[in-house]
């Protein structure tokens, strides 16, 4: 909980921060840097999962990756106070703000972002460290009731999840609106004391905690075997001369620890039946993110209601016109409320319910289950955008300023929005939920770290492929491209966006049930299940 706390600090309002008068970077360079901040700290998680596996074990990878996090955290907060960004930055240059080019001909270059260097090293630095701790924590979460049986385990996941997103709640609630409306000097020294008490906290229950040593990874062992299949005339070419430089010196090699070449074999046929399972979930992914991208600018174009009247006789309200608005933002409040109240609802009384009748739900069916359910989000996103778009072909629009920005919206209220909302919470306790304790269960134990790994790295997959079918789709031509709509998107056509989203999302719910299908059958058999309680215990 407190590390996605400090997590979502620093992310929510990374823009809005690079964007101030501390840096004055350029909105296109500091969307660009959150977006590679958000991009790595999904992409390297197979690198701290590996080192936990191969050389630091669980336990020591999360204490030093929070102490990374400590590090780069107070980095980033050193950046927010002047004397702190003139010792690692050197002076700011002098930019005055002016008027655009007088002509259209004119070309004008941004200048370099200022600081770059040193906020791109702590980005990176913050982006290995959230990684790393993520898929390291959760494994060893797992170790801890690991030898108490199955349902232990889903009962572990489930309150994992449900504190992630406590940690959230606590982000878009408070530290996004003290770093709005407060300063960001007192907005990053939260995220600097929840990962300070994190640290401390782990090392104080570490007594208590089941800590195993590294068991070695058999990633290398996989790829050999993987290049053996694949493409054998290669793998004979690498296996000579591996042979050549075995028989150099015969007399002084000793054999190296570790699993037999038969026991390879058998946890390279686990991964291959594990990993489409998990590819085949990329497209959810790619729906998921769309909450935080094409719904929030959906929701600009809808009609957000004033929280305080039009013309308040309290100066204190007065002060700003942008504070009376709703913040669109909070509409992230039902996705995570919702899991929030169904993670506890389901783990006492509905999964214990099914469980006596017998009908609770493999985890492949409740990961096919959360699909159908992002896919009726979207579904429901397109209709709306399509009743949205109605309106502005009448040309009954209302203009509303958020921020310094002027938006053309329908007279719809965003309350519309809501069940979009929902039902993405909804599918993340039957998709992600289920899909990490499918990862940590069904990987072969000297792989579980790397396996956790992944699965957070293929999620990352799913948001750039999102992003990269918008930039795709807002080319000339594109459903997405409006040039002439000034910052609007009254002029596109983002219900076909959702709808594509939805056939996507359909077409590989339907492999995925297909594959599942065939996972099951095969752990079935009396030879997986052999292979089962060697590899997972």
């Amino acid at each position: 909980m407190l590390e996605r706390a400090a997590f979502f600090g620093v992310a929510a309002n990374l823009v809005l921060y690079l964007n101030s008068g501390n840096f004055h970077w350029a909105g296109e360079q500091a969307s660009r840097a959150a977006l590679v901040f958000l991009g790595a700290s999904y992409l390297l998680a197979p690198v701290g999962g590996w080192l936990a596996d191969v050389y630091l074990g669980r336990h020591r990878a999360v204490t030093l990756s929070l102490l990374l996090y400590l590090a780069a955290s107070g980095l980033l907060l050193a950046t927010a106070i002047p004397d702190g960004r003139s010792s690692f930055c050197g002076e700011m240059p002098e930019w005055p703000l002016g008027p655009s080019c007088p002509s259209s001909d004119c070309q004008r270059a941004l200048p370099s972002p200022y600081c770059a260097p040193t906020l791109y090293a702590t980005l990176l630095l913050l982006a290995l460290a959230a990684s790393s701790f993520r898929s390291n924590l959760t494994s060893f979460g797992g170790d801890q009731v690991m030898d108490l049986g199955r349902d232990a385990t889903r009962r572990f996941f489930n309150w994992f999840y449900w504190s992630i997103n406590l940690g959230a709640v606590l982000s878009l609630l408070v530290v996004a609106f003290i770093q709005q409306n407060i300063s960001f000097l007192v907005g990053y020294s939260i995220p600097v004391g929840c990962v300070g008490l994190a640290f401390f906290i782990f090392l104080f229950a570490t007594p208590v905690f089941v800590t195993k040593p590294p068991m070695g990874s058999q990633v290398s062992s996989m790829l050999k075997l993987a290049l053996q299949n694949c493409c054998p005339r290669l793998w004979q070419r690498q296996a000579a001369r591996d042979a050549q430089g075995a028989h150099l010196l015969p007399d002084q090699r000793s054999p190296q620890p570790g699993p037999s070449h038969e026991e390879d074999v058998a946890n390279f046929q686990v991964l291959v039946k594990i990993l489409p399972v998990m590819v085949t979930l990329v497209p959810y992914w790619m729906v998921y993110f769309q909450m935080q991208s094409t719904y929030v600018l959906q929701g600009l174009h809808l009609h957000i209601p004033n929280i305080f009247p039009a013309n308040p006789t309290n100066s204190f309200l007065a002060l700003s016109s942008s504070s009376y608005r709703f913040p669109e933002a909070w509409l992230l409040l039902a996705n995570v409320v919702v899991v929030l109240i169904l993670v506890p609802l389901k783990d006492r009384l509905i999964d214990p319910f099914l469980l006596r009748h017998g009908l609770l739900p493999s985890t492949l069916q409740k990961m096919a289950l959360g699909m159908f359910f992002g896919f009726t989000s979207v579904i429901v996103a397109g209709v709306l955008e399509m009743e949205r778009l109605q309106y502005i072909s009448h040309n009954e629009t209302v203009s509303q300023l958020i921020g310094k920005d002027l938006y053309y919206a329908a007279p719809l209220s965003i309350w519309w929005q809501i069940p979009q909302y929902l039902l993405i919470g909804i599918s993340e306790i039957f998709a992600s939920i289920p899909g990490l304790e499918f990862a940590y269960a069904e990987a072969p134990r000297s792989m579980q770290g790397a396996m956790m790994g992944i699965f957070f790295c293929l999620s990352g997959v799913g948001s750039l492929l999102g992003s990269s079918l918008v930039a795709l789709l807002s080319l000339p031509g594109g459903w997405m491209y409006c040039p002439k709509d000034f910052g609007n998107i009254n002029n596109c056509q983002m219900d076909r966006y959702f709808f594509l989203l939805a056939g996507i999302q359909a077409v590989t719910a339907t492999l995925f049930i297909w594959i599942a299908h065939r996972y099951e059958r095969a752990r079935q058999g009396p030879a997986s299940q052999h292979c089962a309680s060697v590899d997972r215990g």
